[in-house]
């Protein structure tokens, strides 16, 4: 905090300014709100041994560049891992989001999201490749099912697993490859104007299409109604199809796509949301575990190859149960 505040001050020369908590982050990156004649911004604090900001810096510029409303860098020193970012105030979507007006804030999420898929260029950033998706299936067993149900799973069981992931692996590297912002959703877009402001997006990766709408539409803090979710769908995939983008041209396939994408994301965040309780002692993740439960549930059963991923989770129920996480 010292060395965060000699920084400051010395971007700011002789003008006074305030510092405080600006918002939490699942990470071990820490942000504060930097007040001074009567402008706000942003400071970052990325400790450099645990967290790189080179990636952000550079998912920035390329979010800017493609006419998203993402934070302007307005000083930087990454040996430190200081950045000093503009302000994109206080209201995300999580907390503006309600019936009235989800179908505009949606909307506008939209646009944003196909600015940034269409300034798409292969080769500049890390490929959401099999190696990558499989390592983050492998949270689902290591932190969700072994460390919070408290669960082995089976020989059997494992291999229904390890060929359910294979299946949702290989329908996600089948996809048209576009820019992936990777946690697209209400948490990390901002009401402003122009709207969204999008942030959080330092593990930006280059991957399948449908990956940004699943992270928006299927959110771990809210839900909506699927049939909601699939008018979004068919708005995002028209608007993509005039746009150029190479999404399936048969809307069934791109919605089974979406949906099977969806899945892999949600066995990731359950690991993901353990990981963070047991491994970082943070709460107010884990709690949310019920809705990808729900909504990996909800996929499971309507295809009849995940059928056995569909008899993994009826297994697991009663374990649900007993640790409180059952929906």
């Amino acid at each position: 905090m010292e060395q965060l505040q000699q920084w400051l001050a010395a971007h700011f020369a002789a003008r006074a300014f305030s510092l405080k908590p600006a918002s939490a982050d699942a990470s071990f990156r820490r942000y504060y709100r930097v007040s001074a004649g009567g402008r706000t911004w942003i400071a970052m604090d990325a400790p450099p041994e645990l967290e790189d900001c080179r990636p952000f810096l550079l998912v920035a510029r390329l979010l800017r560049a493609a006419g998203v409303n993402a934070p302007e860098v307005i000083a930087e020193n990454v040996d430190r891992g200081f950045l000093l970012l503009t302000d994109f105030g206080d209201t995300t979507y999580l907390a503006a989001l309600d019936e009235a007006n989800a179908d505009r804030l949606i909307g506008d999420a939209m646009e944003s999201l196909l600015r940034w898929q269409l300034a798409s260029r292969a080769g500049v950033l890390p490929p959401y490749d099999e190696t990558l998706l499989r390592r983050e299936c492998g949270l689902f067993p290591e932190w969700y099912v072994g460390r919070h149900l408290g669960v082995t799973l089976t020989g059997d069981q494992q291999q229904s697993l390890a060929e359910a992931v294979s299946l949702l692996i290989a329908r996600a590297l089948a996809q048209p490859a576009v820019y992936v912002h990777r946690d697209y959703m209400p948490r990390n877009l901002m009401v402003t104007d122009p709207n969204p402001g999008v942030i959080d997006f330092q593990d930006a990766v280059y991957g399948p299409i449908s990956y940004d709408l699943a992270s928006l539409a299927r959110d771990a803090f809210v839900s909506w109604e699927e049939e909601r979710v699939v008018d979004w769908s068919a708005r995002y995939w028209e608007k993509a199809r005039r746009a150029g983008l190479p999404v399936n041209p048969d809307f069934g396939e791109f919605y089974r796509d979406f949906e099977w994408m969806g899945l892999q994301r949600h066995l990731k965040v359950l690991g993901i949301f353990a990981r963070i309780r047991y491994r970082d002692g943070k709460s107010g993740y884990l709690e949310d575990t019920p809705r990808f439960v729900r909504y990996a549930r909800a996929v499971v059963v309507r295809y009849r190859e995940l059928t056995p991923l569909a008899r993994l989770f009826d297994q697991l129920e009663g374990r649900l149960a007993a640790v409180g996480g059952a929906s």
